[in-house]
């Protein structure tokens, strides 16, 4: 399944990836491309104009970063170039993809330190999010209360608790959560723009299989409270292209959600764990930030933070025809 473009996300569409692991429905994704709206023109033109002065920068200060595979990625959001292919069996990345990064269903973070280095630290802390976790979640209707983004991909037994999206932490969840906030701040973790959630699972519910189609952003599992087998041997599970793995409590299931996934808890019990989503650690330092500007202009774009201008290439072209209209008067 393909996400929405950004180039439509003002054409009647929901949230980009407020559904934490969801993909719009087909009708969203047939609108035609062929042309931009004025607003939109606006967005793209403030994209490149941003991208330059990031380029500068990370040019002069890191070695010379460049953003090529940035500006790849705004050339197929536009779809003004062919959508990617998948890399592998099971492989769908959407039209808002990064060429050349390594895509494998399944990542083990906590065996990486060079690569990972929080993912260590954290499952070494999780029995304080545990204790957090128990004292304020179970029982509580905290989950309800945060679970509108749920769709028919992710069904009526998901839900989830928001902490942090699009860089900005949910403060009145995170006091409920004090230490578990200060960890996860106090570890560097590079959070992408899905950000961090408790998710839980209800019995005898699944999830059913979509793709995020972001393949620059991965996504870890902390296990926080994982239902044993019932007597017949049915575990919680999680499928990443193709790959069959459970969650374990106190350990990181880490994944690349641009590949088709689905989850199943076949138990009595809820399935809990809580959610990171992180930039691939393939990007470079530019290459993050260009991306966290990407996402967090369109945001003030949808909400309105960002007045209306006319695009610059229009007004080029109004001008065009005003002074040719003006020649072929005046004879000039």
């Amino acid at each position: 399944m393909k996400h929405l473009l950004l180039v439509v996300w003002l054409v009647g569409s929901t949230h980009v990836g407020e559904a934490f692991h969801a993909t719009p429905p087909p009708h969203h994704r047939a609108i035609v491309l062929s042309a931009l709206t004025e607003r939109q023109q606006q967005f793209w033109e403030d994209v490149e104009e941003g991208l330059e002065g990031i380029e500068r920068f990370y040019l002069k200060q890191n070695n010379g970063q460049n953003l090529e595979r940035i500006r790849t990625f705004c050339a197929s959001s536009q779809g003004l170039i062919p959508p990617p292919q998948g890399y592998a069996s099971g492989h769908e990345p959407s039209e808002e993809h990064v060429p050349d990064l390594t895509a494998k269903p399944f990542w083990d973070t906590s065996d990486d330190p060079e690569m990972f280095p929080w993912a260590a630290p954290l499952e070494a802390s999780v029995n304080i999010i545990q204790r957090e976790f128990r004292e304020q979640l179970l029982n509580s209707n905290r989950f309800a209360a945060d679970s509108v983004w749920q769709n028919q991909v992710m069904g009526a037994g998901w839900s989830a608790v928001r902490l942090q999206r699009l860089g900005v932490w949910n403060m009145e969840n995170c006091q409920a959560f004090p230490e578990t906030y200060e960890l996860l701040r106090s570890l560097n973790i590079p959070l992408a723009v899905r950000g961090v959630c408790f998710a839980r699972q209800a019995p005898g519910s699944g999830v059913q299989p979509h793709s995020d189609g972001r393949n620059f952003i991965l996504t870890s599992h902390l296990g926080l409270s994982i239902p044993a087998a019932t007597n017949d041997g049915k575990e919680c599970w999680i499928e990443v292209g193709g790959e069959r793995r459970g969650w374990q409590e106190g350990k990181l299931t880490t994944l690349d959600t641009s590949f088709t996934h689905s989850t199943g808890n076949p138990t009595q019990q809820d399935r809990h764990v809580l959610i990171l989503d992180f930039w691939h650690p393939e990007l470079t330092t530019a290459e993050r930030a260009a991306l966290e500007f990407v996402y967090d202009l369109r945001n003030k774009f949808e909400s309105g933070v960002v007045p209306f201008r006319k695009p610059k290439s229009l007004q080029q072209q109004e001008e065009n025809v005003l002074g040719n209209w003006w020649k072929s008067v005046t004879g000039g």
